[in-house]
C-alpha cells in the first residue's frame, strides 16, 4: 500500500481554497442575487460568518488529537458502531457533492460552449481526470493545485477590472428592497454552497505535519475570509454590471467575461474564463473523490484504499447521468435539499462532537 506523505500547512490552505472557491466564484452570484436581490453581498457577510463557526469548531476538535479526523474522535469516544452510523450518510453525501459536482461542468458546456456534444463526454473525462490524479498521490495534487488556483484566481480578477466600465453603482440600491428576510434566504443558499463543505474537507487535516496545527489554523481562517471577499466582490460586480437582469443570467463571471471587446483586439475572454470554471470544478472534484476514498476506506477498514478510486467513479459516473430528468430538478437539490441535508447529517456531527470534547474538557 502506498503511504499518504503528510504536506505543508501552506499546501492545506492551498487545497482548502481551492475546494471553497472551485466553481463558486462563478456559479454563486446568480443564484444568490436571485434569492436576495440587492442584498446578497449581505448573504454572503452571514453565510462566511457560519462558516467561521464551523472552522472553529473543527480546529478546536483538532486541536485535541490532530492524528483523528471528527468521524476518528466519534469513533474513539463512542465506538466503532456509532462511527459507522454517522460515516455511511457522510459517504453517501460525498457521492452526492461529487456528482454535482460533474453535473454542474456538463451543463455549463452543454449550455455555453459545446452545445452539439453530449454531456455524458464531460462527465466521463473529468472523472476520469479526477481519478487519475487521485492516484497519483496526494501530494501531487497539493503541488499541482496551487498552479491552478493561480490561473483561477488571475483570470477572474482580469475580468472584473476589465469590466469596470461597465459597472453602474446606482443598480446596488436600494439594499434591502424586500426586507431581511431574502437576505437570509440567501444566506441559506450560500452556506449550504460552499461553505457547510468546511465540514468535509476537514477529514483531511490529519494529513498535515503534525507540527504545523497552529499555522494550519491562522491560514485556513485567512482562507475563508479571503474567499467570503472574493465572492462578496464577484457578486457586487454582477449586480453593478447587469443590474434587474443579474438574478437571470448563469455562470455570472462567464457573462461578465463577453461584455469585454477592446477594440476588437481583446476578444473572446469569456473562453478563459470557461476552462477556470473546468478547472475550479475539477480541483473540487478530485479533493472530494480523494475525501470519498479515505472515508470509505476507513468505514471499511481497508488497508489498500486505491483500490475504491475507479469503483467511486464509476459509481458518481452513474449517478451523474441518472439522478435527474431535466435542470429543474438538479437546481432545486442543490440549492433547498442539499444545503439542509448536509446540515443534519455532517454539521449536527460535527457540533455534537464538539459539545462533547467541550464539556470533557472541564471535567
Amino acid at each position: 500500500m502506498k503511504k499518504i506523505e503528510p504536506i505543508t500547512s501552506g499546501q492545506m490552505a492551498s487545497l482548502f481554497f481551492a475546494f471553497l472557491l472551485g466553481s463558486a466564484i462563478i456559479n454563486i452570484p446568480q443564484p444568490l442575487i436571485e434569492a436576495a436581490k440587492n442584498g446578497a453581498w449581505i448573504s454572503v457577510i452571514l453565510a462566511n460568518g457560519c462558516g467561521l463557526v464551523l472552522l472553529t469548531c473543527i480546529f478546536y476538535v483538532y486541536h485535541k488529537n490532530p492524528e483523528l479526523n471528527f468521524i476518528g474522535h466519534i469513533q474513539q469516544k463512542f465506538g466503532k458502531w456509532l462511527m459507522i452510523i454517522i460515516g455511511v450518510p457522510i459517504v453517501l453525501q460525498l457521492f452526492l457533492m461529487l456528482s454535482y459536482i460533474i453535473i454542474d461542468i456538463g451543463g455549463f458546456f452543454t449550455n455555453s460552449m459545446m452545445r452539439q456534444t453530449p454531456s455524458y463526454m464531460f462527465h466521463f473525462f473529468i472523472l476520469l481526470v479526477s481519478a487519475l490524479t487521485v492516484r497519483s498521490g496526494f501530494e501531487v495534487m497539493a503541488r499541482m493545485f496551487v498552479l491552478l488556483l493561480c490561473y483561477l484566481l488571475f483570470f477572474s480578477i482580469i475580468v472584473i477590472i476589465l469590466t469596470v466600465p461597465f459597472f453602474h453603482v446606482d443598480f446596488l440600491l436600494p439594499v434591502l428592497p424586500d426586507g431581511i428576510k431574502p437576505v437570509l434566504h440567501g444566506a441559506y443558499r450560500n452556506f449550504g454552497f460552499p461553505y457547510i463543505e468546511i465540514t468535509l474537507f476537514s477529514l483531511l487535516l490529519p494529513f498535515v505535519h503534525k507540527n504545523e496545527g497552529k499555522t494550519l489554523q491562522k491560514k485556513m481562517f485567512s482562507v475563508l475570509i479571503i474567499h467570503g471577499l472574493l465572492l462578496i466582490i464577484a457578486v457586487v460586480c454582477t449586480i453593478m454590471a447587469f443590474g434587474p437582469l443579474a438574478s437571470h443570467l448563469k455562470y455570472s463571471l462567464f457573462q461578465l467575461a463577453r461584455l469585454i471587446n477592446i477594440r476588437e483586439i481583446v476578444t473572446r475572454v469569456e473562453s478563459f474564463i470557461g476552462i477556470a470554471l473546468v478547472v475550479g470544478s475539477y480541483m473540487k472534484a478530485t479533493i472530494s473523490l480523494f475525501i470519498l476514498k479515505e472515508l470509505l476506506g476507513s468505514v471499511f477498514q481497508l488497508k489498500n484504499k486505491d483500490i475504491l478510486i475507479f469503483p467511486i467513479t464509476l459509481i458518481s459516473l452513474l449517478l451523474s447521468l441518472t439522478m435527474f430528468t431535466n435542470e429543474l430538478e438538479f437546481v432545486e437539490a442543490v440549492q433547498v435539499v442539499y444545503p439542509l441535508y448536509t446540515t443534519v447529517i455532517v454539521v449536527l456531527p460535527l457540533l455534537f462532537i464538539t459539545i462533547v470534547t467541550l464539556i470533557k474538557g472541564r471535567e
